[in-house]
């Protein structure tokens, strides 16, 4: 495949990107929703998306989500999370080329999603393996989250970086600096940025 058929891309976490992180009042920190009812857009996040891929850009969601190996949610609530996100996503007409989620996490409880994984961010394992099947051009593509693991994701895969987070949700997060070549509060202005870059 020649370099000019290559397709460029937005990888994109999802808790604190697409929609909001939620309050946990068992760990008091802010983590993906647990329910249906919890799971609530980030302001503007779908014209955001729908602009990006107007833009030509494919769209891929990558995102850790432990709360089943750490036993704070059935498979099934994670599933009915992800079925209202494709409504949603649907009924705007935003599609996705692929939706990628590791289950695992280093610390959890439940047999065979416990333990060291290949796909858990910051590895760069979903990237490449899109890279590999789409066809993309990872220096035309962006990787947009709002935690460290998502940008060292990024730098690791050799594509673009853009975190979403003001400084003080930064902070409570993971208080880490990370590299990311740009810092925005929104979804909505990373898509700013990703397409200002496209034109310039």
């Amino acid at each position: 495949m020649g370099v000019d058929a290559l397709s460029k891309a937005v990888f994109l976490d999802r808790d604190g990107v697409i929609n909001r992180n939620v309050m946990n009042p068992r760990t008091l920190a802010w983590e993906a929703p647990l329910t249906v009812e919890d799971f609530a857009l980030a302001p503007n996040a779908l014209a955001a998306l729908s602009a990006l891929r107007q833009a030509g850009f494919l769209l891929f969601l990558v995102s850790n989500q432990p709360n089943y190996a750490k036993a704070k949610a059935s498979l099934q609530t994670l599933e009915n999370i992800h079925r209202h996100l494709l409504r949603l996503l649907d009924q705007q007409g935003i599609e996705f080329a692929a939706f990628y989620y590791c289950l695992h996490h280093p610390q959890g409880v439940v047999p065979g999603h416990s333990g060291p994984c290949r796909c858990r961010k910051p590895s760069p394992f979903f990237l490449l393996q899109a890279r590999d099947q789409f066809g993309l051009d990872m220096e035309r593509s962006w990787m947009v989250g709002d935690r460290a693991s998502d940008i060292d994701c990024g730098h690791a895969a050799g594509v673009h970086t853009v975190r979403v987070c003001n400084q003080k949700e930064c902070a409570a997060v993971d208080g880490a600096e990370t590299g990311a070549e740009f810092q925005v509060d929104s979804l909505e202005a990373a898509v700013v940025i990703i397409l200002g870059a496209v034109r310039n």
